[in-house]
């Protein structure tokens, strides 16, 4: 009886490990999305020339990396989510999708709380003005002015950071303003409800391209340098998604063709790092 009972223990706890090595399999999130063989990410396709919609359908610099990188997931659909950027975080940590592909500056915080992946742009913040505003030449000359930015985004905390740091140095305090998305902000520029738009230079440089009758960047930059990386959760079931999307990403970096891409929708290349550098 003994016997018996050790042979049927010994089966239970097979059948037992068993189960957790199948679970465990099943949890890995990339194992998944080719198993489902349908990979789901969240972006914001209103943050040209990163990712937006031209003729129905979702173009632009992130658009074309993406394209790249499911060329390593043979015989998977990409399905992508255009989502207001203050739910797209938010989503990620709920497990709303699978991964975020859209443009996230790199922050303390948020490297804390997703795994950030290698840069894919700069991401340095700047200042839209109107063509011909002579009142404002550099960064600090939108101290006492109406300033917007994108509500929870790192460029409206770099704003009211750089407004607070201005508002301590005597001049006058910044008019803070907050918009669903940038095209809202630029829309207040253009109509003279805003003095300036911040935003990351990239962006601020292809709305001006758009627009060289209405808008100008400011230069220089102000704040310190800064990078656009994309996102996934900081767990264990996500961890060889991560790392695939990482080994992705620097394959296009050494080959050359991020450098094409920024090429193509930046007008020139951009010097990355190829991990992200630490921050305070």
């Amino acid at each position: 009886m003994q016997n018996l009972l050790t042979l049927k223990s010994l089966t239970l706890c097979a059948a037992f490990a068993v189960s957790l090595g199948a679970s465990a399999h099943a949890a890995d999130l990339l194992e998944k999305i080719k198993a489902d063989k349908v990979f789901t990410v969240a972006t914001e396709a209103r943050f040209a020339p990163f990712e937006f919609v031209d003729d129905g359908k979702i173009v632009g610099y992130s658009a074309d990396i993406m394209q790249e990188v499911m060329k390593a997931l043979p015989g998977v659909e990409l399905k992508r989510l255009d989502l207001p950027w203050q739910g797209i975080l938010p989503g990620l940590a709920a497990s709303r999708f699978d991964y975020v592909v859209t443009s996230v500056t790199v922050t303390p915080e948020r490297m804390k709380a997703y795994k950030l992946s290698a840069p894919v742009a700069d991401a340095t913040m700047a200042i839209l003005k109107r063509k011909g505003d002579a009142e404002i030449s550099k960064p600090e000359d939108i101290a006492g002015k109406p300033v917007g930015s994108q509500a929870g985004s790192a460029q409206l905390k770099a704003l009211e950071t750089f407004s607070a740091e201005l508002k301590a140095a005597g001049k006058d305090a910044t008019t803070v303003s907050s918009y669903t998305d940038f095209s809202e902000a630029y829309a207040d520029l253009g109509a003279g409800r805003l003095r300036a738009v911040v935003n990351s230079l990239p962006n601020l440089l292809e709305a001006a391209r758009q627009r060289p009758d209405a808008f100008e960047v400011v230069l220089p930059t102000f704040g310190p340098k800064t990078y656009f990386s994309w996102a996934g959760r900081n767990d264990t079931d996500s961890a060889t998604l991560n790392a695939f999307m990482d080994s992705e990403l620097a394959k296009l970096n050494a080959s050359g063709k991020l450098a094409e891409f920024q090429k193509k929708w930046f007008g020139a290349q951009m010097e990355l790092p190829a991990t992200l550098p630490a921050t305070e």
